[in-house]
């Protein structure tokens, strides 16, 4: 089991926060027939996860308008990894489907237990307010269709669609 701080630390390439650096996005849409596949990848399987989160997140609106205003917490539990993909995406798919409409900036995996199949995780971000976060795709689900988790040695890839 893994345990991190939740303070909010996003990746910048070029130097600090603030001085003119990007933040490093590791996640690409991919076409996929009347859905949308999402390939996120990271250092470790936990950063490809977290890396999936917030590419959902940026397919529903522009991500750079989203500010770290708030945190939301998460957690899921399933039997295996695929199935702990699935459940994690959906408690994030939740906190922006019900009140109050929690859209994430970034997202923090503070507990990956990879033998019990749990997660905790915490994003930061603010509510959604359409006057300040243009309006992207409405995801309606995650699917477990072409689901895929690839850990290598030089990357860690995870596929998901997303029914749009």
């Amino acid at each position: 089991m893994e345990e991190e701080g939740a303070e909010y630390d996003p990746e910048w390439e070029g130097g600090e926060e603030g001085d003119g650096g990007e933040y490093v996005c590791k996640y690409e849409y991919l076409d996929h027939t009347a859905d949308v596949q999402l390939h996120s990848w990271g250092s470790d399987l936990k950063e490809a996860f977290e890396q999936c989160a917030v590419g959902m997140f940026g397919y529903m609106t522009e991500i750079e308008t989203v500010e770290p205003l708030d945190t939301y917490e998460t957690e899921a539990q399933a039997d295996d990894m695929e199935n702990l993909l699935y459940q994690f995406l959906d408690e994030w798919l939740f906190a922006f489907s019900a009140e109050p409409f929690f859209i994430a900036r970034d997202v923090k995996i503070v507990e990956f237990d990879r033998e019990n199949f749990r997660i905790k995780s915490v994003g930061y971000g603010e509510t959604f307010d359409l006057s300040k976060h243009p309006q992207g795709t409405e995801v309606k689900a995650i699917t477990y269709s072409a689901m895929q988790i690839h850990e290598e040695v030089d990357t860690n890839d995870v596929y998901v669609v997303l029914d749009i």
